[in-house]
């Protein structure tokens, strides 16, 4: 890294986060145009979760080679490339005229996001010097959440004025804006010591990661016992352990295992990954109760998730200040607290309760993962050298998804077991009472159906009863990580290991241009 840091670093970074906003608006905008994209398409309900699932699918897959990628041929360049498949994605579902092409347009977008997201962060440590890393960190992390509610209120203003390829359409400005700021403002660093892909390695990682999530994803639906799950997920057990034992022989491995030797990147990985699987316990009932029990569409779904931005920029606002005060540990530790008593006080909804009783609550779950995971994404960073800045972000980052996907697969298991059993269905036909039971959704349309305004009743005490049950679990699992952390994770970080030198595991040189 050069002795004087880069003059417009900071505006290569809004380039960087630009880039990002336009991955985390395409998380959520899809979900606001799928029924409408569905019943002009025709897309059986299959059809729907593969055109959600095949960019997570593909997304989680390509995350660690893409990491080792960008270390190889440029992270600018990389960015770039994967906002060109990005953008191109985005114009061919936009295009789309059957359910299989929106399929191989979403899948594609999961490579390309999986080419900008770990490189979003391996910028930093080659960009800033080490006391601005965590400032650097925190403005991309609050541009990824971003998404969460400005999606829906993008999607819902655009599904009010044109066509549901508008959600895709959308994409093409700000990909260019962002291809255009990275080209202009972004140096390129790289490591001209890395090796090419390793192919083998790449498909046993890329292989068991898309195994891992796929099983996970369909495991809820199916059933844990069903032949297609069990094979998925033996196969991606099978596949990981291979890696791991190829990782171990190798001199520059794709999965770099020596990472996870210095405990403040161990710890802080872990942090990160806990929080995902916390967060994915509040992001998946929330839209869902929002629009089916209190009625609103999805542009006040969005707007209603605003108190958890506001709380989310406080807390980067001040996290650099208190992990300079307190250090990375009690920061880490004070975001899981704080997030455990917003889930613990979500927890107590009651189907009488409006919105405002989760205004209160909301802002404290974006102040608490902010607090957590800004901080613990920013002290991974700090411990890598800027040579294995790609291998080390494209780690975290999957490790990240996969705890993710597990959380959404944990309870949506348990939401559906709730409101399957809190669910009143006397007197309904057995066919009726089949359907009402997949859905607080379903529920809603047999009871317009039927004109039942008491199942309308008891399908939303239901869910609001599988909610609590989740944001209980999930608010337990916080409290439970907040304690993990502050006995295990060092209370501060040394200055970032050297990379190693030729011979032994990692890259061994950065290069700016």
């Amino acid at each position: 890294m050069p002795a004087v840091p880069d003059p417009r670093r900071w505006l290569a970074l809004i380039a960087v986060a630009l880039s990002v906003l336009v991955i985390s608006f395409d998380l959520t905008i899809l979900n606001v145009a799928l029924p409408t994209l569905a019943a002009d398409l025709g897309a059986t309900t299959g059809a729907q979760q593969w055109i959600v699932d095949a960019y997570t699918v593909v997304f989680a897959a390509a995350m660690l080679p893409a990491g080792l990628l960008g270390d190889r041929i440029g992270r600018r360049r990389t960015l770039t490339l994967g906002l060109t498949l990005f953008g191109l994605a985005s114009a061919v579902g936009m295009l789309a005229d059957s359910p299989a092409t929106v399929i191989a347009a979403r899948a594609a977008m999961g490579l390309a996001g999986a080419l900008v997201m770990p490189m979003s962060l391996a910028v930093i440590p080659g960009l800033f010097p080490a006391g601005e890393q965590r400032r650097a960190t925190a403005l991309l992390s609050t541009a990824l959440a971003a998404g969460m509610p400005f999606g829906p209120l993008l999607g819902g203003l655009l599904l009010q004025h044109f066509w549901w390829g508008s959600v895709f359409l959308i994409n093409l400005p700000l990909v260019a804006v962002g291809i255009a700021a990275c080209l202009l403002l972004l140096p390129e660093s790289k490591d001209p010591a890395a090796p090419g892909i390793d192919l083998p390695g790449a498909l046993l990682g890329a292989g068991g990661l898309a195994a891992l999530t796929y099983g996970i994803i369909e495991g809820p639906g199916r059933g844990w016992s069903d032949p297609l799950v069990l094979g998925m997920l033996t196969g991606s057990v099978l596949a990981l352990t291979a890696l791991v034992l190829r990782s171990r022989g190798q001199r520059h491995p794709m999965l770099d295992l020596t990472l996870l030797a210095d405990p403040m990147f161990r710890w802080s990985a872990a942090a990160a990954t806990l929080v995902s699987v916390v967060l994915f316990g509040a992001f998946f009932v929330l839209p869902l109760y929002f629009q089916s029990v209190l009625g609103t569409d999805a542009f006040g779904t969005g707007l209603r998730l605003m108190p958890m931005m506001l709380g989310l920029l406080v807390a980067a606002r001040l996290g650099e200040r208190l992990v300079a005060r307190f250090g990375p540990r009690a920061v880490i530790t004070a975001g899981l607290t704080l997030l455990a008593a917003a889930l613990l006080l979500g927890s107590r909804t009651t189907p009488a309760d409006g919105y405002g009783y989760t205004a209160v609550w909301l802002p404290l779950v974006g102040a608490g993962m902010g607090l957590a995971i800004i901080t613990a994404t920013g002290s991974a960073l700090l411990t890598l050298p800027p040579a294995r800045a790609g291998v080390g972000s494209g780690l975290v980052q999957t490790l990240r998804q996969v705890g993710g996907a597990i959380g959404v697969a944990a309870f949506g298991s348990l939401l559906a077991g709730g409101y399957r059993g809190a669910l009143d269905t006397t007197g309904l036909p057995a066919a009726a009472a089949h359907t009402a039971g997949e859905s607080v959704v379903a529920a809603d349309a047999v009871a317009t159906a039927l004109g039942d305004h008491a199942l309308t009743r008891s399908a939303h005490a239901a869910y609001v009863h599988g909610m609590d049950s989740v944001l209980l679990v999930a608010g337990l699992i916080a409290i439970v990580s907040a304690l993990l952390i502050a006995a295990r994770m060092p209370s501060s970080a040394g200055p970032a290991a050297p990379a190693p030198a030729p011979g032994k595991a990692g890259a061994v040189a950065e290069s700016g241009v």
